[in-house]
């Protein structure tokens, strides 16, 4: 009868330490790299107003990039030029809403310049008003009796007063900073669509679309799905 001796050899505790180690490593791997082929967006403000069916298509238009931006290793740096057309114009009618498109080819800047293919979006980033510095070190007023200089006067009659030009200098109340938003959102009533090979226009239903020169608008490289509420590739300015 065959007998079997089992050799069992001692492991050095490093050893162990190491393999335990590399187990729990594996189950906790760090998140993958953002795709770098996902779409691009840029903050721009347009340099020419643009409305649906009145700008003829063809026309050269421009932007002004708001935000220096990270993209694939290379940034656009503030306040590049985009330039590019209106590829698509078309006034609301009663059977069909009111269509622009627009494609920006290339951005330019002091000490450079670059192709690419960017699209008019249906997002934007909203103006927001917050109080400025408070100019007065005496006491707070309260909010219905102080009046901030914006806007219209207001009405004797209502329950907001005009200021007492016998008070103080120093009463004068805060004043109102207004500056962009930094989530952008969708504008109001606009859809926007694409075809196959990527090229976006925004449509509205209820009214022309106008394109100012105030606002801050998106340009991407893609579309920009409503999942996806924030800008992921700005750099610093």
């Amino acid at each position: 009868m065959f007998s079997t001796t089992i050799v069992v050899r001692r492991v050095p505790i490093a050893v162990l330490i190491f393999v335990v180690c590399s187990v729990g490593l594996v189950g906790q791997q760090a998140p993958a790299a953002p795709n770098s082929s996902s779409v691009k967006e840029f903050p721009v403000n347009m340099l020419q107003k643009v409305t649906a069916g009145a700008t003829p298509v063809g026309t050269k238009v421009q932007a002004r990039l708001l935000v220096a931006t990270l993209v694939d290793g290379a940034v656009f740096p503030k306040n590049a030029i985009f330039s590019g057309e209106v590829t698509e114009s078309v006034a609301k009618s009663a059977t069909s809403p009111s269509r622009v498109a627009i494609r920006m080819d290339s951005a330019q800047w002091k000490n450079g310049s670059a192709p690419i293919k960017v699209y008019l979006t249906g997002w934007f980033y909203p103006v927001i008003a917050a109080m400025g510095q408070r100019l007065s070190s005496g006491p707070a007023q309260p909010a219905l009796k102080t009046w901030n200089g914006a806007g219209v006067y207001p009405d004797p009659n209502s329950a907001v007063t005009p200021p007492d030009t016998n008070r103080s200098a120093e009463a004068v109340p805060d004043s109102p900073a207004y500056t962009a938003s930094k989530q952008r959102v969708l504008m109001p009533d606009i859809e926007s669509e694409h075809n196959n090979e990527g090229v976006l226009a925004i449509t509205c239903k209820r009214f022309n679309i106008k394109l100012d020169r105030l606002t801050t608008y998106v340009l991407a490289t893609g579309d920009l799905s409503a999942g996806s509420p924030g800008s992921g590739n700005r750099s610093t300015n």
